[in-house]
């Protein structure tokens, strides 16, 4: 895996927040509709106080006369405070999983970019914990983070007023505290524990991979009574991530209690401003509710700054996985896919289909390929024999462009073209013209009959049964209770080694191209089914070029070309 680059936490939030143009509307609708609700929840309690004083001052009921006012509007605004709570919680939550859907669809669409060069290796339970757990924790930054900050401001701004009519230096104090409990407090913590968020996250990832490869191990680590050595590396692993989750939790604590301090001290302070202003004007009725409002309003306005404080807690890890995210899409793919290029069309006058020219491949420091020059005739069964490890399966890819070659050229016999780079022809025509087996098949959760039609999904039973038949599957797949429609297990691990491979090379004759490269196609296979399956390669063979790699001499047999390695 590449180095990930450098992400300021602000880099990282406009990165994310240029998702949002999109739906910037319905989150302007759904900003106003929260800061009405947080001014009606604050206005709750100040319309309470005014209905009280008034009551007292009047001697009347509080519910009647014009006395009564303040009560019914207390009601209408409680009423009116669910209302828009509701309604800003859908329209943020709305945003957050049209994005969330989005940014999982750009995340597959660069890991098919980038495979299978950049992906050879990579730790599976690592992306795995990337596109679940991950993404789906960037829905606290779409629906928890970006309107709450607008709505916290705004909010602010309009008690700072409300609250300095009553007392100008009230007003001063109030705003400070807002600065300090939404701004300072979180901003400060969030820089702090950063490096904490992302290291939870990558132990997160770790972890994640170390239990999926474990669970593919399961039956070895059985055999060979290695269930305590796995136990105890998990609980170092989880001891790692509990380290990590404790760190987090400290810097929350330290948070909570600094913002509990200021609102306390805020409320305290404008307490004494109004007591003095009292005792300095003479206090009356009037005076009185100015006193007890501008208190109770102090109290109850500071949910939303507390609101965007306690966010910073998730925050540090919602931006290392924004970061996580952001290194994997701006990943570049070390075989750009070609789209401007040209169409691919065989030649069918070329005796010589592929010519490679002087060419040399290594994987980092490993030199796989020095200086190798192979030509492959069209319409022939050729095989590729050699040692393991001498870069027989390495070349087969580079064929198919999963690499690019460190030097030299290769060159196909095109009908349009007369020799053309296969680094100038469209990828998915170089796809379409090609079929390839690998050495281990791999299976989905699915029918036998969607398995192997999986690169022709619009092909019919009749196709798919002639295919099977062609692999020596056919008769197998017929005597299953649901034929053609059983399902496999995750990996097929319902079906034997030689029936995965059979279920392979099925797909591979349902896909029709005229070029197939197969990679030790019958090494799970026994000596039966292995004529069989070669007899129909050697019938293929007829009409298109196949390419087999493999150790057997039997299957070296019906080669019309050898090349060693």
């Amino acid at each position: 895996m590449e180095e990930e680059k450098s992400y300021s936490s602000f880099n990282v939030m406009m990165r994310l927040l240029e998702l949002v143009r999109p739906l910037l509307r319905i989150m302007i609708f759904g900003i106003i509709l929260g800061t009405l609700g947080n001014l009606c929840a604050i206005f709750v309690p100040i319309l309470g106080v005014k209905g009280v004083i008034q009551a007292l001052a009047t001697n009347q009921n509080p519910f009647l006369g014009n006395t009564g006012l303040p009560i019914k509007l207390l009601i209408a605004v409680a009423i009116l405070r669910g209302i828009f709570h509701y309604a800003e919680q859908y329209c943020n939550h709305y945003i957050a999983f049209r994005l969330l859907a989005l940014i999982r669809n750009k995340v597959f669409g660069k890991l098919r970019e980038l495979c299978p060069a950049k992906l050879e290796g990579r730790e599976k339970g690592n992306l795995i914990s990337m596109i679940t757990t991950d993404i789906e924790l960037l829905e606290v930054f779409f629906a928890h983070t970006v309107s709450p900050v607008v709505i916290a401001v705004v909010v602010s701004v309009v008690m700072t007023v409300y609250i300095g009519v009553q007392s100008w230096l009230a007003g001063i104090i109030v705003l400070g505290g807002y600065i300090l409990v939404g701004a300072v407090i979180p901003v400060s913590n969030e820089k702090n524990s950063f490096d904490s968020g992302q290291d939870y996250r990558n132990d997160f990832g770790e972890l994640n991979s170390f239990l999926l490869s474990s669970i593919y191990g399961l039956l070895d680590t059985l055999q060979y009574h290695n269930s305590k050595a796995v136990a105890k590396e998990l609980d170092e692993w989880a001891e790692s991530l509990e380290v990590s989750g404790e760190e987090l939790k400290t810097y929350e604590k330290n948070q909570r209690t600094l913002t509990q301090l200021v609102v306390q001290g805020c409320s305290i302070l404008v307490l004494i401003v109004m007591v003095f202003d009292l005792k300095g004007g003479g206090a009356d009725l009037e005076q009185l509710e100015q006193a007890l409002t501008a208190v109770i309003a102090t109290m109850s306005s500071f949910g939303p700054v507390i609101a965007l404080s306690s966010l910073s807690n998730n925050l540090n890890q919602t931006l290392a996985c924004g970061k996580r995210v952001l290194s994997l899409l701006d990943e570049e793919p070390r075989v750009p896919e070609k789209t401007d290029g040209v169409d691919y069309v065989i030649s069918d006058t070329s005796t010589t289909l592929i010519q490679a020219s002087k060419i040399s491949f290594g994987y980092d420091d490993k030199k796989v390929l020095t200086n190798m020059d192979v030509s492959i005739p069209r319409g022939k069964v050729i095989g590729i024999h050699g040692p393991s490890g001498c870069g027989k399966s390495t070349f087969i890819r580079l064929l198919m462009r999963f690499w690019d070659v460190d030097q030299g050229k290769i060159v196909l016999a095109d009908k349009n073209v007369k020799g053309v780079d296969i680094k100038s022809v469209n990828t998915s025509s170089l796809r379409a013209n090609q079929s390839y087996v690998t050495q281990e098949t791999w299976i989905c959760h699915d029918t036998i009959a969607k398995n192997i039609a999986y690169g022709r999904p619009d092909a019919s039973l009749d196709e798919i049964q002639e295919a099977a038949k062609k692999a020596n599957i056919h008769n197998f797949i017929m005597s299953l209770p649901k034929g053609y429609d059983t399902m496999v297990g995750e990996m097929g691990s319902t079906l034997s080694g030689g029936e995965k491979q059979r279920i392979g090379i099925a797909r591979a004759f349902l896909h029709d191209a005229p070029i197939m490269f197969l990679d030790e196609p019958t090494s799970s296979l026994d000596a039966l089914n292995e004529a069989m399956i070669l007899k129909a390669l050697k019938e293929e063979g007829a009409s298109k070029t196949l390419l087999i790699v493999s150790h057997r001499n039997s299957t070296m047999r019906i080669a019309n070309k050898i090349i060693d390695f």
